[in-house]
């Protein structure tokens, strides 16, 4: 049985987390994954994107699908297909902030209706076996915080967990999250409530939770480029010390087991050129790594990847 409590967890990033990323972050520690968002809409029409947004390991489980959306009986009628792909819940994106999410009525923008939201989680409740998760955001703007009100709707339409991001819409990604959101919807409902925003450190996790009082967190951003960050937390929370970074070696060779990874599932050239912006993150801070990201939209194949990284990353 599947349960939200003391687990740390990758946060669902678009064009993030998918299926190699996952596979990374699970081999350090990770608990919980989620896919890549999916839109309800676009399995509805057969969208040809879908299919590789689906596509999982046994090596992830538990991992969850999350999907977007704004119709409950359009979204109910496709998260049941999704019921028997080997996923341990389903979650609905309710807090995404990108202009064309956002201007179609999904995402965020839900955090302007609580009703509908209610009425999105009871539709998905009702059609599918899986858990039924949210992730939220504490609100549209810094005017309408409304977290813990659509926490209390979510949870009255049987929800099983949420996921809060302390910020705002109105934020996207910037500014400090406000924990103390987090900390009154978990003061408010009883379903088990996940702690997200601003979480880079094992130290970070436990005042985290000594604030707030929330039963997991999830890792966002902090998590790009650096897949360590859940053994590193992992081990802090069980010895109270630091693990050392990782070594310019292990940087270089995880980078190039990313590269394969990414060929393997998604071929020579998408591999490749979706691999550049996760170089870019691996080695942020390395020296010469400004050289590398200058170079790394060049290469094509994986010997110019393994050739360019070789001799930059040392």
């Amino acid at each position: 049985m599947l349960t939200f409590k003391d687990k740390i967890i990758l946060a669902p990033m678009a064009g993030i987390c998918d299926l190699p990323f996952r596979l990374l972050c699970k081999e350090q520690g990770c608990d919980i994954l989620y896919t890549e968002m999916i839109s309800a809409k676009g399995m509805y029409y057969n969208n040809k994107n879908t299919g590789p947004l689906i596509m999982t390991d046994k090596r992830e489980e538990p991992i969850g699908v999350q999907i977007f959306g704004s119709e409950p009986e359009l979204m109910a009628e496709q998260a049941k297909k999704l019921e028997d792909k080997g996923f341990a819940f389903i979650d609905v994106n309710m807090g995404c902030p990108v202009p064309k999410i956002v201007n179609n009525g999904d995402g965020s923008a839900l955090m302007k209706n609580p009703k509908l939201i209610g009425e999105i989680v009871e539709a998905l409740v009702k059609a599918c076996k899986l858990p039924i998760t949210i992730k939220i955001r504490s609100g549209f703007t810094a005017d309408t915080i409304n977290a813990p009100e659509i926490a209390k709707i979510a949870e009255a339409a049987g929800v099983s967990a949420i996921a809060v991001h302390g910020r705002t819409r109105e934020q996207y990604y910037h500014g400090q999250a406000d924990w103390s959101v987090i900390k009154a919807v978990k003061d408010t409902v009883s379903v088990p409530i996940i702690g997200n925003g601003d979480i880079c450190s094992g130290a970070d996790v436990i005042r985290m939770k000594e604030e707030t009082g929330c039963d997991s967190v999830m890792i966002g951003r902090a998590a790009k480029g650096n897949p360590w960050i859940f053994s590193e937390i992992k081990h802090y929370l069980a010895t109270g010390k630091q693990l050392p970074r990782p070594s310019v070696e292990e940087i270089r060779d995880t980078m190039l087991r990313h590269t394969r990874l990414m060929i393997e599932y998604k071929g020579d050239y998408t591999g490749i050129h979706e691999m550049r912006k996760h170089v870019a993150w691996y080695t942020q801070g390395l020296k010469d790594s400004a050289k590398l990201r200058a170079a790394i939209n060049q290469v094509e194949t994986y010997e110019e990847m393994e050739e360019l990284v070789s001799q930059v990353v040392k």
